[in-house]
């Protein structure tokens, strides 16, 4: 048991064998327990040196080793949902010796990645497809007449999700053969929520049930015909209140609940239930952070760890989420219409004070984003001002939601959207780098970029008092260090400003959201204008023919996808407009870009400062 983080790299010398799951299967019974020793002690040191996904890792030591022991991976399909625990995976599918650098240009994804490995059967990053891609991996072997087993590994968190419900019900319709586990740990990211998470927790940890089950077997065992029939009425018992009845109905083979540390009982399981066919169910009780004392004692605060690099002093600006947290809690004192909903994001949205200090007006929904957007829909019909804090890569998953149940009805729902753009070590399944493109084709929408802290406060507070659904979209990470103004104030609806403005007339660069502040700096090199543009829904049509028709050209930026993005917003108001400015367009481009560094991924993506001087310069050479 580890109380802090290694300095130095742990002896492993069973898992310095092992380089792909071959090597695991050929070791004994005896050796399986001392390599999982090795293995949580050589993930608590590499991602204590390199950062990244931590407590969810783990969790599943045992499992993991018991799943590359048992089954003839890669042939034998393993699906991780979500992907945060299979740091453990990689490190026995041949990647030990670059978990140092994952997350990093040069090192593994934070998630499976099919081009990465073929032990990868799934790319994640997004909760709940585990169990869906699984039973068509399994209808795949099916059809083809291949014996290969599918295995789906989902968390309890993730259950929640009505997707893994969807694909249980046609898993159990097909009779397909494949094993879902269910790793029970009581947590996802931040504390599970709902009745079915109170449910399985409730039954299985019944003192009484406990103390009744074995009293009357010691009563009865003795007695081998009442034995029998108190066996029989325990079965019936147990089959109306525990969790098996749920996925027995829906066609599944039942088995658990094990104890998911114990690698001796998942082998001999995982063993037995390879040779069943149909489709099958395990149970398994983990815990999150196991092996780490602090994670064990706080699993949401050690969900992730940053990189030993990153841990260093200093003045610490406030986060945009930071800004919104604060923000809501200040309008909620205020007006208590305002309800604040999260799809499982409560610490990673800034909402830990306001369901203190709101409990009743904060809903965390689960991982269930579609509900989260429609539940705030049903608020709003009944004059309720609900906000909904959410990812915007985890907005994608809901978008039907958005338009139909929101849009369509213009409904009072106001949309945070944090972790708008580039998002960093997470890579393509976590950048929010199409919500521009995907919102402002909906009607009804009113959609704002903030280009700091202080514009982001003023922005939330416009949409919230908007009568409409409005969005507010904002980059992950800190701001610009601009001072906040306390005040609950709002800004001209539609209206962009000018920050800098230019003599020469040559070029003006209409900037939205964070790449302002690149786009002032490269101003001052060349003297160009630049607009803070704030809305690209409804776009300024003033402001784009007044720079248009005093300039000889106009640049667009935006960490958002080129292609229909904001910048295609202009080009629309220029030709409705009549004019024909040239424009060149600075976005993310037409591909997904991979893991690494914010700063990376805005040279590589031509929104940064070069980027955007460069592009004057083939317009304007000096």
């Amino acid at each position: 048991m580890f109380t802090e983080i290694p300095k130095h790299r742990p002896d492993t010398p069973l898992l310095d064998q092992i380089e792909s799951p071959a090597d695991l299967r050929n070791l004994s019974a005896a050796q399986l327990q001392p390599l999982c020793k090795e293995l949580r002690e050589f993930l608590i040191y590499s991602v204590g040196q390199s950062g990244g996904h931590f407590g969810a890792g783990l969790g599943v030591v045992e499992l993991t080793v018991a799943l590359h022991h048992v089954f003839d991976t890669p042939d034998d399909r393993i699906v991780w949902d979500v992907g945060h625990q299979a740091y453990p995976h990689k490190i026995l599918t041949g990647r030990r010796e670059k978990l140092p650098k994952i997350r990093t240009a040069e090192g593994p994804a934070a998630f499976p990645l099919r081009t990465e490995s073929e032990y990868d059967t799934f790319g994640v990053g997004h909760s709940s497809t585990s169990i869906s891609a699984a039973l068509g991996m399994a209808l795949g072997f099916r059809q083809k007449g291949l014996p290969h087993k599918s295995v789906a590994v989902i968390g309890d968190g993730a259950m929640s999700a009505g997707m893994a419900f969807e694909a249980l019900n046609h898993a159990g319709h097909e009779k397909a053969d494949m094993l879902v586990i269910l790793n029970d740990n009581d947590m996802s990211i931040s504390n599970n929520v709902g009745a079915l998470n109170k449910y399985f927790t409730r039954i299985w940890s019944s003192q009484t049930y406990s103390a009744m089950r074995e009293g009357g077997k010691r009563v009865l065992e003795n007695i081998p015909v009442a034995w029998e029939f108190a066996k029989r009425t325990e079965e019936h018992m147990k089959g109306m209140v525990a969790p098996g009845t749920l996925f027995e109905e829906l066609g599944f083979n039942y088995f658990g609940p094990v104890d998911g540390h114990d690698i001796h009982e998942l082998v001999a399981t995982l063993e037995n239930l390879k040779k069943l066919s149909g489709p099958r169910f395990l149970h398994l009780v983990t815990q999150k952070g196991k092996g780490f004392t602090p994670a064990e004692q706080e699993p949401i605060k050690y969900h992730a760890l940053k990189p030993v690099a990153a841990a260093s002093s200093g003045v610490k600006k406030p986060t945009y989420s930071n800004v919104f947290g604060r923000w809501l809690c200040d309008v909620a004192a205020q007006d208590e219409r305002l309800m604040g909903i999260t799809p499982a994001m409560r610490e990673g949205s800034d909402l830990v004070r306001f369901s203190q200090e709101y409990p009743d007006r904060y809903f965390d929904v689960a991982i269930a984003e579609q509900h989260s957007v429609t539940v705030a829909a049903g608020m709003a019909c009944e004059g309720m001002k609900p906000v909904v804090a959410i990812y915007s890569t985890f907005l994608q998953r809901a978008y039907d939601q958005l338009i139909h149940d929101v849009a369509l009805q213009d409904l009072d729902v106001l949309f945070a959207i944090d972790r708008a753009g580039l998002v960093g070590e997470d890579g393509p399944t976590h950048h929010g780098a199409y919500d521009l493109s995907y919102l402002r084709c909906v009607p009804n929408m009113v959609i704002m970029t903030p280009s700091d802290e202080d514009e982001c406060r003023q922005m939330l507070n416009t949409g919230y008092q908007h009568p409409g659904p409005a969005a507010v979209r904002y980059p992950r990470g800190s701001g610009t260090g601009a001072a906040i103004d306390a005040p609950l104030t709002t800004i001209p609806m539609g209206k962009g400003i000018v920050r800098r403005e230019s003599a020469a007339g040559k070029v003006a660069i209409l900037a939205f959201g964070a790449p302002l502040q690149a786009a002032l700096k490269v101003a001052d090199m060349v003297d160009a204008t630049v607009a803070d543009m704030r809305f690209v829904k409804p776009m300024d049509d003033a402001l784009v023919s007044e720079l248009a028709q005093n300039h000889d050209m106009l640049i667009t930026v935006e960490e958002n996808a080129r292609m229909g993005g904001a910048g295609s917003a202009v080009l629309e108001s220029l030709a409705a407009q009549g004019l024909t400015t040239r424009v060149e367009m600075l976005g993310i481009p037409d591909v997904y870009v991979d893991h690494d560094t914010p700063t990376q991924q805005h040279i590589t993506s031509g929104i940064d400062e070069t980027a955007i001087l460069a592009a004057v310069r083939r317009h304007f050479p000096v």
